[in-house]
């Protein structure tokens, strides 16, 4: 979708919908991530498919670079929380949940966080906004048509593209396909909008796709495969269960118990992967999720946004350095501009702890 121009044309779609509203371009690549987590699921994905046109709007609109791209990295890194989540889905295999359940409790924590987001747009502004910058609020070839009409127009645009995530998530949720088989529809509905109706998809970029897709699927599963070495052999030696037993000794407040376990996966997502983090981590977490009696669901939304947060921490945090290739600028600079937006997360992270209930909202209302 990256590949297809499907990405710009809802930039420029939430470009015009947002039209002057303070923020500007922040506001709008705050969306567009938000939006696009709901087609990605992962978030050095995201970065990739949308970094360079955000970051470049957002320069133009008097961000600094830094910035711009620490909103990409924050923003991007919400698609493991935003559904369809990757790492909702492998949380739900590891913990024996409802996958649908935790795609439907992740939704508000993840607006809740991108709602978050906006607070550090002020502080990004390092400039006046420039010509190029006004030329896209309102972007030709109907610059000079009316709001209502720009909007029609840019809607209608890209309408293919802001259909993927109710394909997607409403076959999920109708029951109609499964969160596996929704990743191939994905697959063949993106195919289809590009190759049928936008004629933008060439058989050399069918052919990087499937590269870069073949690519990215061998390290995840090189990663499973000795992750899943790792737990046999703490399984044989006992390691859980005593990791579990000295967790829960810790104390009898089992607000203290949450609050190291969040610590340990938040340092554990500053030099390691989510999926590896959560192959070793979850089996000696989830023996004390049931001992507490949480929600697993609850906590497994806690989880994801911990591992988000490491997306863009670091050393090893993997989207600050897919955005630091596409800017050219130093990870320490990008690392920078992303910490206004840490700050922003850590308190979107003690909400969702605080107030388990944010997760059960949809469920309430739709079940």
């Amino acid at each position: 979708m990256g590949g297809t121009g499907i990405a710009e044309r809802m930039i420029r779609f939430f470009r015009v919908l947002v039209g002057r509203l303070p923020g500007g371009m922040g506001l709008v690549g705050t969306v567009v991530c938000l939006f696009w987590g709901a087609v990605s699921g992962s978030g050095p994905a995201s970065v990739a498919a949308i970094g360079p046109m955000v970051i470049k709007s957002m320069e133009e609109d008097g961000y600094s670079r830094a910035f711009a791209a620490g909103l990409v990295c924050t923003g991007a890194a919400l698609s493991i929380v935003i559904p369809p989540s990757i790492g909702l889905v492998i949380y739900g295999v590891i913990a024996e949940t409802s996958i649908a359940a935790l795609f439907m409790a992740a939704i508000v924590p993840g607006i809740v966080l991108g709602l978050l987001m906006l607070c550090a747009l002020p502080f990004g502004k390092s400039g006046p906004v420039t010509q190029a910058g006004l030329e896209r609020i309102a972007p030709m070839p109907y610059a000079d048509l009316p709001y209502g009409a720009r909007l029609r127009r840019s809607f209608a645009e890209s309408f293919w593209g802001l259909l993927t995530p109710v394909v997607i998530l409403g076959g999920i949720y109708s029951g109609v396909f499964t969160p596996t088989e929704a990743a191939i529809v994905a697959t063949v509905y993106a195919l289809v909008v590009g190759g049928l109706i936008y004629r933008t998809l060439s058989w050399q970029g069918l052919f990087a796709a499937v590269s870069d897709a073949a690519a990215s699927s061998s390290v995840v599963m090189l990663v499973v495969a000795y992750a899943s070495l790792f737990g046999w052999v703490v399984t044989v030696d006992d390691l859980i269960g005593q990791y579990s037993s000295a967790l829960l000794g810790l104390s009898d407040n089992s607000a203290v118990i949450l609050l190291v376990i969040m610590v340990i996966i938040l340092l554990a997502g500053m030099f390691m992967d989510a999926i590896t983090i959560m192959f070793i981590a979850l089996p000696i977490f989830l023996p004390v999720v049931r001992e507490l009696g949480w929600d697993p669901v609850w906590f497994g939304v806690l989880v994801m946004i911990n591992l988000a947060v490491g997306l863009f921490t670091p050393p090893v945090g993997i989207n600050l350095y897919v955005a630091a290739n596409i800017t050219r600028e130093p990870l320490e600079r990008v690392a920078k501009g992303a910490l206004p937006f840490l700050l922003t997360s850590l308190v979107g992270l003690m909400i969702v702890a605080a107030f388990p209930g944010i997760t059960q909202i949809l469920g309430r209302l739709f079940g």
